[in-house]
């Protein structure tokens, strides 16, 4: 059987956004472990909303031709702090407390999180 971080991109994979919460506290955390944090107990999988809230956030300035981008930590409605890029245009960047949704796209073949203004058309946690 894979591991917790294994299933957790296994589910990413297949578009969908799962967080290990505790079964006795029914609080979610992240990143997944082989037993919750703050009790040792057993734990399961629920789906993400993809609702978060920028908590920090730092612009990365690659040598040119790249992109300048942002890198946020984000805090998701359903309590974990998780990091990601945050896609918004460089005359509107991300600031703390900007209300952003998940979504899964592939890089270079791998799924991964990136994060949009809430305010934007597209659902959270939709595989792009």
């Amino acid at each position: 059987m894979a591991g917790p971080e294994q299933q957790w991109r296994d589910f990413l994979k297949g578009g969908r956004m799962m967080l290990p919460r505790d079964l006795s506290t029914k609080r979610c955390f992240f990143p997944p472990r082989v037993s919750s944090p703050a009790t040792g107990n057993d734990w399961d999988w629920v789906e993400a909303s993809g609702h978060g809230t920028v908590y920090s956030v730092s612009m990365i300035s690659p040598r040119p031709p790249a992109q300048p981008y942002a890198v946020a930590l984000v805090d998701l409605a359903e309590g974990p702090r998780v990091m990601g890029q945050v896609r918004c245009g460089l005359s509107d960047p991300p600031f703390i407390g900007m209300e952003v949704r998940a979504q899964i796209e592939d890089v270079d073949g791998n799924p991964v999180l990136v994060f949009s203004p809430a305010d934007q058309s597209n659902p959270p946690v939709s595989r792009n």
